[in-house]
């Protein structure tokens, strides 16, 4: 791969190797842009088939943090690091320390949290060498705890935006959820949907989880084959990406897709499909912003008020979302990024004045 060139056609301003060969560290930090803020993105910890790939994903998601924190309304850029390892037996201390220093010696640049194969014990060890680390485990000016519901909330009052565009009330009392996948933050999302008045239909893998949701929310159980064709006026995708494709467009009858998964658009070309057929579609990150959103709020010395109030402008950033998608005729997917776009670069114009020392933002305990 070319990785100049790769960094140049999507402007990014940074991608560092960190080694130490005493813990086995190899990690890739990506730093797309802080044109907004310091670089906010998680650290993954993944068995990568070739360095080429590590740099690849860690470039790819960098580029989509820039995106969800924009879109999200904060103050920060998007950066990532990748983590080249087995995260259940190539971890040790040394190697988040060591890990922590590199990023204490960016000095404020980038700002790391918890990602897959990543923990709050990993996060910990980070936080003994650097303040530039989130999603601690609790103690004063951090959120702690589990992410899950506060990402199932975000979810909830985005699927109410999405109701409102689509049926022009945002109440989803009396409407069929149809839920693929109810792990942690679905459990959360089925619960304000239950305390609404919603009727849900469920599925997912684990049949625990499902028998969870049947007992706790009077969900109907089907099949995972069988969820894309439900009758139902919401669809929402919590599990695994991908599942808005060739296969499943056909089936669909709800008038809506809102959840939690990642990359729920095999393609763009599916964006495209489904706005044709008139599907009001909740780009997927921007309604599951609230992970992230919260733990940004540590930054500031974690309160958990202005955590939760932040976390429910989703609604209003999916609403300027929906009024772009309409502005322009583009696809929703299309307008989220247009939305990011257009704050990054007024951003961008407001900086433009020379200052010889930037202000430090960033309060930390």
């Amino acid at each position: 791969m070319e990785i100049f060139n790769d960094m140049e056609t999507h402007d990014y301003e940074q991608l560092l190797f960190c080694q130490d060969k005493n813990s086995g560290l190899k990690a890739i930090i990506a730093i797309h842009d802080t044109t907004i803020g310091p670089a906010l993105g998680g650290t993954r910890m993944w068995t990568y088939d070739s360095e080429a790939d590590a740099i690849e994903d860690a470039l790819r998601l960098a580029k989509g943090m820039t995106y969800k924190n924009a879109a999200a309304g904060l103050n920060l850029g998007g950066g990532k690091t990748v983590i080249i390892g087995d995260p259940k037996k190539d971890k040790n201390p040394e190697m988040f320390r060591a890990f922590g220093r590199y990023i204490q010696s960016l000095n404020g640049r980038y700002i790391t949290a918890e990602d897959v194969g990543t923990t709050v014990d990993d996060m910990d060890l980070i936080h003994m060498e650097t303040d530039y680390v989130t999603g601690i485990s609790p103690e004063d000016g951090a959120s702690g705890g589990n992410p899950s519901p506060v990402t199932g909330y975000g979810i909830y009052k985005g699927m109410k935006a999405a109701a409102m565009e689509a049926f022009g009330d945002d109440s989803l009392e009396g409407k069929t959820v149809a839920v693929q996948g109810v792990g942690s933050v679905a459990y959360a999302l089925c619960t304000h949907l239950h305390e609404e008045g919603a009727s849900l239909i469920v599925t997912d893998i684990n049949e625990n989880a499902v028998k969870r949701a049947v007992n706790d929310f009077g969900a109907r159980a089907v099949d995972p084959d069988a969820i894309y064709s439900v009758d139902c006026d919401i669809y929402a995708p919590c599990a695994l990406g991908a599942t808005i494709n060739d296969e499943t467009i056909p089936q669909l009858k709800a008038k809506v897709i809102a959840g939690s998964a990642n990359n729920q658009l095999k393609t763009d070309a599916h964006g495209d499909m489904i706005h044709e057929m008139g599907i009001v579609y909740a780009p997927d990150y921007v309604i599951n912003s609230g992970g992230v959103i919260n733990v940004s709020d540590e930054l500031n010395g974690y309160n958990e008020t202005r955590a939760m109030k932040k976390v429910e402008s989703i609604y209003d950033n999916l609403s300027s979302v929906f009024a772009i998608s309409r502005r322009d005729q583009i696809p929703t997917y299309a307008a989220a990024d247009r939305l990011a776009e257009e704050r990054i670069e007024s951003l961008r114009k407001s900086r433009s004045q020379f200052l010889l020392n930037g202000h430090h933002t960033l309060s930390r305990r």
